[in-house]
């Protein structure tokens, strides 16, 4: 397991950021900021867990998110981005994310 980033929910949209369309947040590049920090902004009508719109979390990227997921509490199931796979769990009282790219 390899740290990727923290999320941080803003209250507005901010000029850098994408539409993950199918989940309806807006996200910036984790990758562009010197701490790793991806800033989300939900819409209204969000599927996402209220855990994950209200919380910050955690992210890391796995070999095998069916493995990183088992015997967790799922928040967000596994869900195929196109480039990359992702899901949320909720473990010691903090919101992760597991990544794994294809």
């Amino acid at each position: 397991m390899k740290y990727l980033h923290t999320g941080m929910i803003v209250g507005e949209k901010l000029p850098n950021m994408s539409l993950v369309a199918p989940l309806k947040v807006w996200v910036t590049d984790a990758s562009q900021d010197k701490y790793a920090i991806e800033f989300l902004y939900f819409e209204v009508d969000s599927p996402m867990a209220a855990a994950i719109q209200e919380q910050p979390h955690v992210a890391y990227e796995v070999e095998d998110i069916d493995a990183a997921l088992a015997d967790k509490a799922i928040l967000w199931p596994k869900t195929d981005l196109g480039a990359a796979y992702i899901a949320f769990v909720y473990d010691n009282d903090t919101v992760v994310e597991f990544y794994q790219p294809k």
